[in-house]
């Protein structure tokens, strides 16, 4: 017969030998943060982190260099000039937001200029974003050089496209429509050596593709500001 200790340290074995190998989760943790969110209406949502000690409904953004305060939400706090955003209780980051009427979507869009020159990484399924300090793990992941806004390459219509990454966008992907009108359609879609088949898109007002969640979640997502890298890993936990 096995002692209890014998057992509890079996069970231990077995519980980590079933875990899904995250690529970076052997790295040190002291120079990063999680912040938990949960995805709501395809949006990405920290309610865990504060502006001017304020809570709110807080929604990542991945692409557009300066983050945006909801109107009503910035008279609330009374504050001017540079405002802090608190991740946990050892770290902060200045930053001066737009002010614009979002609508009651959020309370706030925390972009780039939060997010400076470290690394985030994005785990939809878990529903955590890590703020790295120290830059990416890229590891097991298909890296993509950028400038400007984050980019990956994918394949539309066996086309080689450059597309911004959006988590601001709840779509799949969003085309340019050019002279044609706004609708959907569908497109044969390809994304890091992953074939999502023909699957529904939009076409719209936009200069470049853009990559939404309803792709974006089939992957671990990091983006390192500092280096100008992308990194996607398949996510074996979601379905395509």
């Amino acid at each position: 017969m096995y002692s209890k200790s014998a057992l509890i340290a079996i069970c231990v074995l077995v519980l980590c030998a079933s875990c899904v190998s995250l690529p970076w989760k052997d790295e040190p943790r002291a120079t990063e943060v999680n912040l938990a969110f949960t995805i709501e209406k395809n949006l990405l949502v920290i309610s865990t982190a504060s502006v001017e000690g304020r809570r709110g409904r807080f929604v990542i953004g991945s692409a557009e260099p300066r983050s945006v305060l909801d109107a009503t939400f910035a008279r609330s706090l009374g504050a001017r000039g540079p405002l802090t955003v608190q991740f946990s209780d050892k770290e902060s980051v200045s930053f001066t937001p737009m002010i614009a009427d979002l609508r009651g979507a959020a309370d706030a869009i925390l972009s780039t200029d939060v997010w400076g020159r470290h690394a985030v990484t994005i785990d939809y399924v878990s529903g955590l974003l890590t703020y790295q300090k120290e830059g990416i793990h890229p590891e097991a992941m298909t890296l993509y050089r950028f400038s400007g806004e984050p980019k990956i390459n994918v394949s539309v219509d066996g086309r080689s496209v450059s597309a911004i990454v959006d988590t601001t966008s709840p779509d799949t992907m969003v085309l340019p429509r050019g002279n044609g009108k706004a609708r959907r359609g569908k497109a044969k879609l390809s994304v890091a050596g992953t074939d999502f088949g023909s699957i529904d898109v939009a076409y719209g007002d936009v200069a470049a593709p853009r990559v939404g969640n309803r792709v974006l979640s089939k992957f671990l997502v990091t983006i390192d500001y500092g280096r100008r890298e992308v990194g996607l890993w398949r996510d074996p936990r979601t379905p395509l």
